[in-house]
C-alpha cells in the first residue's frame, strides 16, 4: 500500500476528471491518495501596501503532505509544475508531471500515456532527477519581508517594464556590480528555457551546478548573461529611488523598496522529478523548442 500524493490545477476541467479517475482507481487497488490543489503553491503578488508575507517557503506545503508520500501526481501544465514545486520540495516528495496544458517542458507523461505511466510508477520502476531551486527572500534590515521557492527565475524590473534602472549585485565574495538595463533575471538551470532564454541568456544543462544572471535590455556592450557557480548567494540592490517589481516564476511577486535588498540562494531542497524512461535534455529542446533540428531549404517554386 502506497500513500500518493494528487496535485491538480482545479481550474482546468480536464485536469479534473483526470484526476477523480486517478484517485478511484488507485483508492480502489488499497492505495491512500492525498489530494491537493495546485493554487496552495501559487504564492500570488503581494498588495503593494501590504506586501510583508513573514512565512517561510515550507508554508506552501498541503496539509496533510508530509514525506511518507512515495511520490505526487501533477495534473496540469507547466504552471501547476511550478507550483506543486513548491508544495513539494520542502517534504522532498518526488513528483510525476502529467501534462493536461500547452507546452508540457517540464511533464514526463501526456494523456495518452496515463495507464502506462501509471502502472509503471505504481510498480515503483522510476528513477528520481533532482532540479536545483532557489529560496528567494526580500529583506529590510535583519527583517524578513517575503519569501518564495523558485524552480525557474526571480525578475526584478521596474513598473512599466520599458523604464531603465539601476541595480548594485553581489555575488558570493566577489565585488559588487552595477548593471543599467530594464530589468535582471536570476536563474536556475531549469529556468534558463524559460524567461531568460528570451532575455537572450545561453540555455544550460539541468545537471549543471551553476546559476545565471541575465540582463533584460541592458544599456551596455559590456552587461551580457554570466553563469556562475550555484553555491553563491546572490543580493540585489535596487539603486532607483522608486519601487521595483519583483516576479518569481510568473506567479509570485512583490513590490521592493528602495530599503529592501534581494537575497537568492540555493535551496537545501531540490525539486524531485519522477522519470519514467531516460530523460534526454537535447531532445526535449528538439521536442519542444526546435533546438538543433536541421536545417533544410525550401523548394523553389519557380
Amino acid at each position: 500500500m502506497l500513500r500518493v500524493g494528487l496535485i491538480v490545477n482545479d481550474g482546468k476541467e480536464l485536469a479534473v476528471e483526470t484526476a477523480s479517475s486517478i484517485q478511484k482507481r488507485l483508492e480502489s487497488s488499497g492505495h491512500i491518495v492525498v489530494r491537493a490543489s495546485s493554487s496552495g503553491g501559487m504564492v500570488g503578488f503581494a498588495n503593494p501596501d501590504q506586501h510583508m508575507r513573514m512565512r517561510g517557503y515550507n508554508a506552501c506545503v498541503p496539509d496533510g503532505f508530509d514525506s511518507s508520500i512515495s511520490f505526487a501526481i501533477v495534473l496540469g501544465g507547466d504552471g501547476t509544475v511550478l507550483s506543486a514545486a513548491r508544495q513539494t520540495a520542502p517534504i522532498q516528495v518526488p513528483i510525476l508531471a502529467i501534462n493536461t496544458g500547452h507546452l508540457g517542458f517540464l511533464a514526463e507523461a501526456y494523456l495518452a500515456d496515463l495507464e502506462r505511466a501509471l502502472e509503471q510508477v505504481l510498480s515503483m520502476q522510476w528513477t528520481i532527477e533532482e532540479r536545483t531551486s532557489l529560496v528567494v527572500s526580500v529583506l529590510r534590515g535583519d527583517q524578513r519581508r517575503w519569501e518564495a521557492l523558485s524552480l525557474n527565475e526571480m525578475a526584478l524590473h521596474r513598473e512599466p517594464l520599458t523604464s531603465m534602472c539601476h541595480f548594485e549585485i553581489s555575488i558570493g565574495r566577489h565585488a559588487p556590480v552595477d548593471i543599467s538595463a530594464d530589468g535582471v533575471i536570476l536563474s536556475t538551470p531549469t529556468g534558463s528555457t524559460a524567461y531568460a532564454l528570451s532575455a537572450g541568456g545561453p540555455v544550460i544543462t539541468p545537471d549543471c551546478p551553476v546559476l545565471q544572471l541575465t540582463p533584460i535590455a541592458p544599456h551596455s556592450l559590456a552587461s551580457r548573461a554570466l553563469v556562475f557557480s550555484d553555491q553563491e548567494p546572490v543580493t540585489v540592490f535596487p539603486a532607483t529611488p522608486e519601487r521595483l517589481m519583483m516576479v518569481v516564476d510568473g506567479s509570485a511577486g512583490c513590490y521592493v523598496w528602495p530599503e529592501d535588498r534581494v537575497l537568492i540562494r540555493r535551496s537545501l531542497h531540490p525539486v524531485k522529478f519522477v522519470r519514467l524512461a531516460d530523460h534526454e535534455f537535447f531532445q526535449v529542446l528538439r521536442n519542444k523548442l526546435g533546438w538543433g533540428l536541421p536545417h533544410i531549404a525550401k523548394p523553389d517554386r519557380q
